[in-house]
């Protein structure tokens, strides 16, 4: 599947650690949680036709069973963001006790 091979281009790095590559633990004051399960983002054929790259912010709020609650996108170009806020929402965490805050910034490269 074509869609598929861009993973090998794209980066996923949280916010706060910039890692060449893979995910690394995050560092913020709410705590932590263990990422499970990661979906890489489609990247767009129109931003790929159009040369467009870039990262993605997103808070995405965790429910305790380690689901996707809700995610917003803070920051990131147009025709990136609805790729990543689709690929977020199919993440999944550790569970926990309460739900969590975790600013995730995926990284477009064609």
């Amino acid at each position: 599947m074509r869609h598929r091979s861009a993973f090998g281009a794209l980066i996923l790095v949280p916010m706060l650690l910039l890692a060449p590559c893979g995910v690394s633990s995050q560092d913020h004051a709410e705590g932590t949680r263990k990422i499970l399960t990661t979906v890489a983002p489609q990247y767009p054929n129109l931003a790929r036709s159009m040369h467009i790259q870039g990262s993605v912010k997103a808070d995405v709020l965790v429910a305790p069973n380690g689901t996707v609650k809700f995610v917003e996108v803070k920051g990131g170009h147009p025709l990136l963001a609805q790729s990543a806020q689709n690929a977020l929402r199919e993440w999944r965490w550790e569970p926990a006790s309460h739900e969590t805050h975790e600013t995730i910034e995926l990284k477009f490269t064609p």
